[in-house]
């Protein structure tokens, strides 16, 4: 396990060195400026029986989220569809589900793990808890990547979350690393943790062994009817030091610029690119919260000199 004084000190580091750094490592593996686009797609919103402090689709918040049935095959296929003709390389489906539970809606969403590869996509669930035998199932079906987030530290969790333990998330990370998945899985900035336990975050991000192919960094988008739709913001210096920490620690990781992107300029953006992301969802929703519409990102991608990146 990475020692927590080694990342506290690069935490704490001037912002100059740390961007320095962690550029560094981002050239060093990837190609500076080019970005990999993914589209996440809600195919079963709302209803979700966790108390999570931060979610609009929970049943135990008045949010104005309505609760839904799963997206038909015909649906998501026709979603992923125009994700790819958008330039989308990643095709993310996201159920507001505790847990999976075999029947016939996990069918579903292996029929359409396979459709959406069948267009030449890579596919991406979060579907919450899963057994290692239903990874195995995701992974038949031709998943290529499972995203369980830890959200924030081990002792803010409590705080956050009291349906599910933290050892919850770990034991579903370690489903998806046995059954061949790679492991898509990060945080949320902003839930009113302190610098330590963001750290203690990183610390745990980079004990995974192996390290996770893909980390998403999110900035709490604070919903009204939530505990945390009152919190007040955090400055989005602290996202991008985080994002520099990320990828110095995890220097071959995906680092997704996720939620709360509508919160930061062109300029937060791009020096959060500078700083290691190297990821964005694409369109005006992340599951439920606002995100930037295509045309927004079209014009920031113009302005900053940003490529998208291509399918291997």
């Amino acid at each position: 396990m990475p020692d927590l004084s080694e990342i506290k000190d690069l935490y704490d580091r001037p912002l100059f060195e740390l961007l320095r750094r962690s550029h560094e490592q981002l050239c060093k593996y990837f190609s500076p400026g080019e970005i990999q686009t993914s589209r996440l797609l809600s195919v079963k919103t709302g209803g979700c029986p966790e108390d999570c402090a931060y979610c609009p689709q929970s049943a135990h918040y008045q949010t104005g989220v309505e609760k839904e049935k799963l997206l038909s095959l015909s649906e998501v296929k026709a979603a992923a569809e125009k994700a790819k003709s958008e330039g989308a390389t990643r095709f993310c489906m996201g159920a507001a589900w505790r847990q999976v539970r075999d029947g016939d809606e996990f069918d579903r969403v292996l029929d359409m793990v396979e459709t959406v590869k069948d267009l030449g996509l890579q596919t991406c669930c979060t579907l919450g808890m899963i057994s290692a035998k239903q990874a195995q199932r995701l992974k038949k079906a031709g998943l290529h990547a499972y995203n369980h987030n830890l959200d924030t530290s081990s002792d803010h969790y409590k705080k956050i979350i009291s349906t599910r333990d933290y050892e919850d998330r770990l034991n579903t990370l370690a489903h998806v690393r046995k059954a061949g998945i790679t492991v898509c899985t990060g945080g949320i900035l902003g839930m009113g943790e302190s610098d330590e336990d963001r750290i203690t975050f990183l610390r745990t991000l980079a004990s995974l062994k192996p390290h996770p192919e893909s980390i998403t960094i999110n900035k709490l988008v604070p919903i009204p009817g939530t505990p945390l739709g009152g919190q007040a913001p955090l400055s989005n210096i602290v996202v991008i030091r985080v994002i520099s920490v990320a990828r110095i620690l995890m220097p071959r990781a995906v680092i997704r610029l996720s939620a709360g992107r509508l919160s930061m300029t062109p300029t937060e953006q791009f020096i959060a690119f500078y700083a290691g992301a190297n990821s964005i969802f694409m369109g005006e929703k992340l599951l439920t919260s606002p995100n930037p519409g295509s045309e927004e990102d079209k014009d920031l991608f113009e302005e900053l000199g940003l490529v998208a990146k291509k399918m291997n």
